[in-house]
């Protein structure tokens, strides 16, 4: 089973042509985010990985289903569900200019390749727990993915 990665330069570049397909008028199929809150909302949760978004301390019940479902996307290789919940940080819920979002995702990432090259990634994230550069490059590609999917690219 192949397990997509921003580690794999193909795969990273599938992520910056489906994001160069989208435009102001690219609707989602679910959800409450418009295109720009959805590219707002995917630069945030990739600074998270660059220590430039720090997420707040959850309870043990939280930080339990967090690893258990990091566990099962890398054993099923399966997706992130509809309407998840999310750290109310990484919400994009006020009016995001579509250009400058989509410009800023896209520096985000080359920026997520340096540090990742550099193997300067967290060891531990507040929801999935200790991390691995590998884990960083295939829940980041399995985020943007998951959205991209949400506005039909």
């Amino acid at each position: 089973m192949v397990r997509k990665s921003l580690h794999n330069p193909a795969d990273f570049e599938e992520i910056i042509q489906r994001i160069s397909q989208l435009n102001r008028d690219s609707s989602g199929r679910w959800g409450k985010m418009d295109v720009s809150q959805m590219l707002t909302h995917c630069d945030l949760v990739l600074q998270v990985a660059l220590g430039k978004v720090e997420l707040p301390e959850i309870n043990i019940l939280f930080k339990t289903i967090g690893k258990v479902t990091k566990r099962e996307m890398q054993i099923f290789n399966n997706g992130i569900p509809r309407n998840m919940p999310t750290f109310q940080k990484l919400i994009a819920n006020f009016e995001c200019d579509f250009d400058e979002s989509k410009t800023n995702l896209l520096n985000t990432l080359m920026e997520f390749r340096t540090v990742s090259e550099n193997k300067d990634l967290p060891r531990s994230h507040r929801l999935f727990g200790n991390m691995t550069e590998k884990d960083w490059g295939f829940l980041e590609y399995k985020h943007l993915d998951h959205h991209l999917k949400q506005f039909n690219v």
